[in-house]
Protein backbone atom coordinates (compact mmCIF):
# COMPACT_ATOMS: atom_id res chain seq x y z
CA UNK A 1 0.00 0.00 0.00
CA UNK A 2 1.24 3.49 -0.86
CA UNK A 3 2.02 5.43 2.34
CA UNK A 4 -0.66 8.04 3.08
CA UNK A 5 -0.08 11.69 2.45
CA UNK A 6 -0.87 14.32 5.08
CA UNK A 7 -4.36 15.02 6.39
CA UNK A 8 -5.13 18.17 4.43
CA UNK A 9 -8.32 18.90 6.36
CA UNK A 10 -8.44 18.96 10.15
CA UNK A 11 -11.93 19.13 11.64
CA UNK A 12 -12.03 20.25 15.27
CA UNK A 13 -15.34 19.15 16.76
CA UNK A 14 -15.12 21.38 19.79
CA UNK A 15 -18.27 20.23 21.57
CA UNK A 16 -21.38 18.08 21.21
CA UNK A 17 -23.39 20.71 23.09
CA UNK A 18 -25.91 22.40 20.82
CA UNK A 19 -29.00 24.57 21.27
CA UNK A 20 -30.67 22.86 18.29
CA UNK A 21 -32.31 19.42 18.27
CA UNK A 22 -32.14 18.51 14.59
CA UNK A 23 -33.64 15.19 13.56
CA UNK A 24 -30.80 14.52 11.07
CA UNK A 25 -27.80 15.44 13.23
CA UNK A 26 -24.66 13.40 12.54
CA UNK A 27 -23.40 13.68 16.15
CA UNK A 28 -23.46 10.29 17.91
CA UNK A 29 -26.84 9.25 19.24
CA UNK A 30 -25.17 8.76 22.64
CA UNK A 31 -23.68 12.28 22.73
CA UNK A 32 -25.25 13.00 26.12
CA UNK A 33 -23.02 10.36 27.70
CA UNK A 34 -19.89 12.06 26.33
CA UNK A 35 -19.54 15.22 28.39
CA UNK A 36 -15.72 15.36 28.44
CA UNK A 37 -14.15 18.08 26.26
CA UNK A 38 -10.56 18.96 25.47
CA UNK A 39 -9.23 22.03 27.24
CA UNK A 40 -8.04 25.14 25.45
CA UNK A 41 -4.41 24.10 25.90
CA UNK A 42 -5.11 20.65 24.49
CA UNK A 43 -6.84 22.09 21.42
CA UNK A 44 -3.96 24.50 20.84
CA UNK A 45 -1.56 21.55 20.83
CA UNK A 46 -3.80 19.67 18.36
CA UNK A 47 -3.77 22.67 16.03
CA UNK A 48 0.01 22.91 16.15
CA UNK A 49 0.49 19.19 15.56
CA UNK A 50 -2.00 19.20 12.71
CA UNK A 51 -0.19 22.02 10.94
CA UNK A 52 3.17 20.30 11.45
CA UNK A 53 1.65 17.19 9.91
CA UNK A 54 0.62 19.12 6.79
CA UNK A 55 -3.02 20.08 7.37
CA UNK A 56 -3.94 23.27 5.52
CA UNK A 57 -7.64 23.71 6.31
CA UNK A 58 -9.13 23.77 9.78
CA UNK A 59 -12.84 23.61 10.42
CA UNK A 60 -14.40 24.41 13.78
CA UNK A 61 -17.65 22.53 14.31
CA UNK A 62 -19.75 20.80 16.91
CA UNK A 63 -22.49 20.62 18.16
CA UNK A 64 -22.36 24.38 18.18
CA UNK A 65 -18.74 25.64 18.35
CA UNK A 66 -19.87 29.11 19.46
CA UNK A 67 -20.70 27.56 22.84
CA UNK A 68 -16.95 27.38 23.48
CA UNK A 69 -15.78 30.60 25.12
CA UNK A 70 -12.27 29.99 23.76
CA UNK A 71 -13.31 29.86 20.08
CA UNK A 72 -11.62 33.19 19.30
CA UNK A 73 -8.39 31.96 20.92
CA UNK A 74 -8.43 28.78 18.85
CA UNK A 75 -9.21 30.64 15.62
CA UNK A 76 -6.40 33.10 16.28
CA UNK A 77 -3.90 30.29 16.78
CA UNK A 78 -5.09 28.46 13.68
CA UNK A 79 -4.72 31.68 11.69
CA UNK A 80 -1.24 32.28 13.10
CA UNK A 81 -0.22 28.77 12.10
CA UNK A 82 -1.34 29.37 8.52
CA UNK A 83 -4.56 27.35 8.30
CA UNK A 84 -7.49 28.42 6.16
CA UNK A 85 -10.17 28.56 8.85
CA UNK A 86 -13.89 28.03 8.62
CA UNK A 87 -16.67 28.00 11.16
CA UNK A 88 -19.57 25.57 10.78
CA UNK A 89 -22.43 27.03 12.80
CA UNK A 90 -26.16 27.11 13.40
CA UNK A 91 -25.73 30.85 13.95
CA UNK A 92 -26.91 30.72 17.55
CA UNK A 93 -24.52 32.90 19.52
CA UNK A 94 -23.02 34.78 16.56
CA UNK A 95 -23.70 38.38 17.56
CA UNK A 96 -22.25 41.36 15.72
CA UNK A 97 -19.66 41.81 18.49
CA UNK A 98 -18.60 38.20 18.45
CA UNK A 99 -18.42 38.18 14.67
CA UNK A 100 -16.10 41.19 14.80
CA UNK A 101 -13.90 39.40 17.34
CA UNK A 102 -13.71 36.28 15.17
CA UNK A 103 -12.89 38.40 12.13
CA UNK A 104 -10.09 40.09 14.06
CA UNK A 105 -8.84 36.64 15.13
CA UNK A 106 -8.48 35.69 11.47
CA UNK A 107 -11.55 33.59 10.66
CA UNK A 108 -11.71 33.15 6.89
CA UNK A 109 -15.12 31.69 6.15
CA UNK A 110 -18.48 30.83 7.72
CA UNK A 111 -20.89 28.02 6.85
CA UNK A 112 -24.35 28.80 8.17
CA UNK A 113 -26.98 26.09 8.44
CA UNK A 114 -30.67 26.53 7.78
CA UNK A 115 -33.24 23.77 8.10
CA UNK A 116 -35.75 25.24 5.63
CA UNK A 117 -36.90 28.42 3.90
CA UNK A 118 -39.86 29.01 6.21
CA UNK A 119 -40.01 29.75 9.90
CA UNK A 120 -42.53 26.97 10.54
CA UNK A 121 -40.53 24.10 9.00
CA UNK A 122 -37.10 25.43 10.02
CA UNK A 123 -38.16 25.72 13.64
CA UNK A 124 -40.00 22.39 13.63
CA UNK A 125 -37.00 20.45 12.30
CA UNK A 126 -34.60 22.03 14.78
CA UNK A 127 -37.18 22.01 17.61
CA UNK A 128 -36.22 25.65 18.32
CA UNK A 129 -37.34 29.14 17.40
CA UNK A 130 -34.28 30.19 15.38
CA UNK A 131 -35.37 31.08 11.85
CA UNK A 132 -35.39 34.87 12.34
CA UNK A 133 -32.11 34.63 14.26
CA UNK A 134 -30.49 32.82 11.33
CA UNK A 135 -31.63 35.60 9.00
CA UNK A 136 -29.97 38.18 11.25
CA UNK A 137 -26.80 36.09 11.39
CA UNK A 138 -26.71 35.83 7.58
CA UNK A 139 -26.63 39.62 7.42
CA UNK A 140 -23.92 39.79 10.10
CA UNK A 141 -21.79 37.40 8.06
CA UNK A 142 -22.15 39.55 4.97
CA UNK A 143 -21.40 42.72 6.97
CA UNK A 144 -18.05 41.20 8.01
CA UNK A 145 -17.17 40.50 4.38
CA UNK A 146 -16.88 36.75 4.85
CA UNK A 147 -17.69 34.42 1.98
CA UNK A 148 -20.84 32.65 3.13
CA UNK A 149 -21.77 29.05 2.50
CA UNK A 150 -25.39 28.32 3.32
CA UNK A 151 -25.94 24.66 4.15
CA UNK A 152 -29.35 23.01 4.10
CA UNK A 153 -29.73 19.31 4.80
CA UNK A 154 -32.31 17.97 2.35
CA UNK A 155 -34.83 15.19 3.04
CA UNK A 156 -38.46 14.28 2.48
CA UNK A 157 -39.79 17.00 4.79
CA UNK A 158 -38.16 19.92 2.95
CA UNK A 159 -37.07 18.70 -0.49
CA UNK A 160 -40.19 20.11 -2.14
CA UNK A 161 -39.16 23.57 -0.90
CA UNK A 162 -35.86 23.66 -2.80
CA UNK A 163 -37.04 26.48 -5.06
CA UNK A 164 -37.70 28.72 -2.06
CA UNK A 165 -34.55 27.56 -0.27
CA UNK A 166 -32.29 28.56 -3.18
CA UNK A 167 -34.20 31.83 -3.55
CA UNK A 168 -33.62 32.58 0.14
CA UNK A 169 -29.89 31.96 -0.26
CA UNK A 170 -29.79 34.32 -3.23
CA UNK A 171 -31.60 37.02 -1.24
CA UNK A 172 -29.05 36.73 1.56
CA UNK A 173 -26.20 37.03 -0.95
CA UNK A 174 -24.65 33.63 -0.25
CA UNK A 175 -21.69 32.83 -2.47
CA UNK A 176 -22.39 29.11 -2.15
CA UNK A 177 -25.32 26.95 -1.14
CA UNK A 178 -24.86 23.30 -0.31
CA UNK A 179 -28.02 21.25 -0.68
CA UNK A 180 -26.78 18.22 1.21
CA UNK A 181 -29.13 15.28 0.80
CA UNK A 182 -29.29 13.48 4.11
CA UNK A 183 -26.73 10.77 4.76
CA UNK A 184 -28.33 8.18 7.01
CA UNK A 185 -26.08 7.95 10.04
CA UNK A 186 -26.70 8.65 13.72
CA UNK A 187 -29.91 10.67 14.24
CA UNK A 188 -30.78 10.62 10.54
CA UNK A 189 -30.62 6.81 10.63
CA UNK A 190 -32.95 6.72 13.62
CA UNK A 191 -35.39 8.93 11.65
CA UNK A 192 -34.85 7.39 8.23
CA UNK A 193 -38.45 6.25 7.78
CA UNK A 194 -39.62 9.87 7.94
CA UNK A 195 -36.70 11.49 6.08
CA UNK A 196 -36.00 9.35 3.01
CA UNK A 197 -37.39 11.10 -0.11
CA UNK A 198 -38.93 9.46 -3.16
CA UNK A 199 -37.38 9.19 -6.63
CA UNK A 200 -39.91 11.68 -7.94
CA UNK A 201 -39.09 14.22 -5.25
CA UNK A 202 -35.40 13.94 -6.14
CA UNK A 203 -36.10 14.29 -9.87
CA UNK A 204 -38.09 17.49 -9.30
CA UNK A 205 -35.49 18.88 -6.89
CA UNK A 206 -32.65 18.32 -9.37
CA UNK A 207 -34.64 19.98 -12.16
CA UNK A 208 -35.33 23.03 -9.96
CA UNK A 209 -31.66 23.17 -8.94
CA UNK A 210 -30.51 23.07 -12.58
CA UNK A 211 -32.87 25.92 -13.44
CA UNK A 212 -31.48 28.05 -10.62
CA UNK A 213 -27.90 27.25 -11.71
CA UNK A 214 -28.65 28.66 -15.14
CA UNK A 215 -30.37 31.71 -13.64
CA UNK A 216 -27.60 32.49 -11.13
CA UNK A 217 -24.56 31.53 -13.18
CA UNK A 218 -21.56 33.50 -11.95
CA UNK A 219 -23.40 34.83 -8.89
CA UNK A 220 -23.80 31.82 -6.62
CA UNK A 221 -22.49 28.27 -6.78
CA UNK A 222 -25.04 25.59 -6.03
CA UNK A 223 -23.92 22.18 -4.83
CA UNK A 224 -26.48 19.39 -4.88
CA UNK A 225 -25.07 16.45 -2.93
CA UNK A 226 -26.79 13.39 -4.38
CA UNK A 227 -28.23 10.81 -1.96
CA UNK A 228 -26.41 7.51 -2.32
CA UNK A 229 -29.47 5.41 -1.37
CA UNK A 230 -31.02 6.29 -4.74
CA UNK A 231 -27.96 6.18 -6.99
CA UNK A 232 -26.89 2.54 -6.78
CA UNK A 233 -23.24 3.62 -6.56
CA UNK A 234 -20.96 3.89 -3.57
CA UNK A 235 -18.91 7.02 -2.85
CA UNK A 236 -15.52 7.39 -1.27
CA UNK A 237 -15.85 8.00 2.43
CA UNK A 238 -14.42 11.52 2.97
CA UNK A 239 -12.32 10.99 -0.18
CA UNK A 240 -10.92 7.76 1.22
CA UNK A 241 -10.48 6.41 4.75
CA UNK A 242 -7.41 8.02 6.34
CA UNK A 243 -6.61 9.84 3.10
CA UNK A 244 -7.13 13.60 3.54
CA UNK A 245 -9.49 14.05 6.51
CA UNK A 246 -8.74 13.92 10.24
CA UNK A 247 -11.54 14.49 12.72
CA UNK A 248 -10.89 15.19 16.40
CA UNK A 249 -13.97 14.64 18.56
CA UNK A 250 -14.72 16.79 21.62
CA UNK A 251 -13.14 14.27 23.99
CA UNK A 252 -9.97 14.06 21.90
CA UNK A 253 -10.69 10.82 20.04
CA UNK A 254 -9.08 11.05 16.59
CA UNK A 255 -11.23 9.62 13.80
CA UNK A 256 -10.93 9.13 10.02
CA UNK A 257 -14.59 10.20 9.63
CA UNK A 258 -17.30 11.78 11.80
CA UNK A 259 -19.03 8.52 12.72
CA UNK A 260 -16.24 5.92 12.75
CA UNK A 261 -16.42 5.54 16.53
CA UNK A 262 -19.49 3.31 16.03
CA UNK A 263 -17.43 0.55 14.38
CA UNK A 264 -16.79 -2.44 16.68
CA UNK A 265 -13.36 -3.92 17.18
CA UNK A 266 -11.42 -0.79 16.21
CA UNK A 267 -9.25 1.28 18.52
CA UNK A 268 -9.12 4.99 17.84
CA UNK A 269 -6.51 6.75 19.98
CA UNK A 270 -7.01 9.98 21.86
CA UNK A 271 -4.86 13.03 21.25
CA UNK A 272 -4.34 12.98 25.03
CA UNK A 273 -2.42 9.72 24.68
CA UNK A 274 -0.61 10.10 21.34
CA UNK A 275 0.51 12.79 18.92
CA UNK A 276 -1.31 13.38 15.66
CA UNK A 277 1.62 12.11 13.58
CA UNK A 278 1.63 8.77 15.38
CA UNK A 279 -2.16 8.57 15.19
CA UNK A 280 -2.27 9.36 11.48
CA UNK A 281 0.49 7.04 10.30
CA UNK A 282 0.66 4.23 12.85
CA UNK A 283 -2.68 3.69 14.59
CA UNK A 284 -4.77 0.61 13.93
CA UNK A 285 -7.94 2.65 13.46
CA UNK A 286 -6.55 4.84 10.70
CA UNK A 287 -4.79 1.99 8.88
CA UNK A 288 -7.56 -0.62 8.95
CA UNK A 289 -9.44 0.51 5.81
CA UNK A 290 -6.80 2.48 3.95
CA UNK A 291 -6.34 1.53 0.32
CA UNK A 292 -7.87 -1.66 -1.05
CA UNK A 293 -5.95 -4.50 0.62
CA UNK A 294 -8.66 -5.06 3.27
CA UNK A 295 -11.40 -5.69 0.70
CA UNK A 296 -13.30 -8.90 0.13
CA UNK A 297 -15.68 -9.78 -2.69
CA UNK A 298 -17.36 -8.24 -4.55
CA UNK A 299 -15.14 -5.19 -3.90
CA UNK A 300 -11.77 -6.92 -4.26
CA UNK A 301 -12.33 -7.74 -7.95
CA UNK A 302 -14.49 -4.75 -8.85
CA UNK A 303 -13.26 -2.45 -11.62
CA UNK A 304 -14.43 0.54 -9.55
CA UNK A 305 -12.59 -0.29 -6.33
CA UNK A 306 -9.96 2.43 -6.78
CA UNK A 307 -12.67 4.97 -7.56
CA UNK A 308 -15.02 4.32 -4.63
CA UNK A 309 -12.71 2.40 -2.21
CA UNK A 310 -15.62 0.17 -1.25
CA UNK A 311 -17.81 3.04 -0.09
CA UNK A 312 -18.64 3.87 3.51
CA UNK A 313 -17.54 1.53 6.30
CA UNK A 314 -20.08 2.93 8.77
CA UNK A 315 -22.91 2.44 6.30
CA UNK A 316 -21.73 -1.12 5.67
CA UNK A 317 -21.79 -1.79 9.40
CA UNK A 318 -25.22 -0.24 9.95
CA UNK A 319 -26.92 -1.95 7.01
CA UNK A 320 -24.99 -5.23 6.70
CA UNK A 321 -23.65 -5.59 10.28
CA UNK A 322 -20.20 -6.02 8.71
CA UNK A 323 -17.81 -3.09 8.40
CA UNK A 324 -15.80 -4.96 5.73
CA UNK A 325 -18.80 -5.60 3.49
CA UNK A 326 -19.40 -3.75 0.25
CA UNK A 327 -21.35 -0.58 1.00
CA UNK A 328 -24.98 -1.74 0.60
CA UNK A 329 -25.88 1.34 -1.46
CA UNK A 330 -23.86 -0.25 -4.28
CA UNK A 331 -26.03 -2.34 -6.60
CA UNK A 332 -23.29 -5.02 -6.59
CA UNK A 333 -23.53 -5.49 -2.83
CA UNK A 334 -25.21 -8.71 -1.65
CA UNK A 335 -26.99 -6.48 0.87
CA UNK A 336 -28.31 -3.95 -1.65
CA UNK A 337 -31.84 -5.29 -1.16
CA UNK A 338 -31.90 -3.57 2.25
CA UNK A 339 -31.39 -0.19 0.62
CA UNK A 340 -33.96 -0.95 -2.07
CA UNK A 341 -36.45 -1.94 0.63
CA UNK A 342 -35.94 1.37 2.45
CA UNK A 343 -36.44 3.36 -0.76
CA UNK A 344 -39.50 1.31 -1.69
CA UNK A 345 -40.97 1.94 1.76
CA UNK A 346 -40.59 5.68 1.17
CA UNK A 347 -42.32 5.35 -2.21
CA UNK A 348 -45.14 3.29 -0.74
CA UNK A 349 -45.66 5.67 2.16
CA UNK A 350 -45.82 8.64 -0.21
CA UNK A 351 -48.34 6.92 -2.49
CA UNK A 352 -50.52 5.84 0.42
CA UNK A 353 -50.24 9.15 2.26
CA UNK A 354 -49.03 7.39 5.39
CA UNK A 355 -45.98 9.56 5.99
CA UNK A 356 -47.77 11.57 8.66
CA UNK A 357 -46.22 12.22 12.10
CA UNK A 358 -48.10 9.35 13.77
CA UNK A 359 -46.67 6.80 11.33
CA UNK A 360 -42.99 7.03 12.35
CA UNK A 361 -42.71 9.80 14.95
CA UNK A 362 -39.54 11.86 14.67
CA UNK A 363 -36.94 11.45 17.38
CA UNK A 364 -35.34 14.81 18.12
CA UNK A 365 -31.70 15.15 19.11
CA UNK A 366 -31.93 15.93 22.80
CA UNK A 367 -30.18 14.62 25.93
CA UNK A 368 -33.14 12.54 27.14
CA UNK A 369 -33.46 10.72 23.82
CA UNK A 370 -29.68 10.37 23.64
CA UNK A 371 -29.48 8.66 27.02
CA UNK A 372 -32.39 6.39 26.13
CA UNK A 373 -30.79 5.34 22.85
CA UNK A 374 -27.40 4.88 24.52
CA UNK A 375 -29.02 2.47 26.98
CA UNK A 376 -30.52 0.40 24.14
CA UNK A 377 -28.58 -2.66 22.91
CA UNK A 378 -27.23 -1.15 19.70
CA UNK A 379 -28.77 1.20 17.17
CA UNK A 380 -32.19 0.19 15.88
CA UNK A 381 -32.45 -1.62 12.55
CA UNK A 382 -35.85 -0.05 11.96
CA UNK A 383 -36.43 3.41 13.45
CA UNK A 384 -39.73 3.19 15.34
CA UNK A 385 -39.05 5.05 18.58
CA UNK A 386 -41.53 7.57 19.99
CA UNK A 387 -40.92 11.26 19.49
CA UNK A 388 -39.59 13.39 22.29
CA UNK A 389 -41.96 15.61 24.19
CA UNK A 390 -42.14 19.35 23.79
CA UNK A 391 -39.32 21.30 25.31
Amino acid sequence: MTPPGPPLWLLAELTYRCPLHCVFCYNPVDFATQADELSTAEWLRVLREGRELGAVQCGFSGGEPLLRDDLETLVAEAHRLGYYTNLLTSGVGLTADRAAALKAAGLDHVQLSFQDSTREVNDFLSHTKTFELKGRVARIIKDQGWPMVMNVVIHRLNIDHIDRIIGMAAEFGAEYIELANTQYYSWAYVNRARLLPTHEQLRRAEAVTDAWRARLEGRMKIYFVAPDYHEGRAKKCVNGWGSVFLNVAPDGTALPCHTAKMLPGLRFPSVRDAGLREIWFDSEGFNRYRGTGWMKEPCSSCEHKERDLGGCRCQAYMLAQDAEAADPVCEKSPHHDRVLAAVMAAETAAEAGTHEPNEHPLVFRDPANSRRLAAAPGEPAAPTMPACGAR
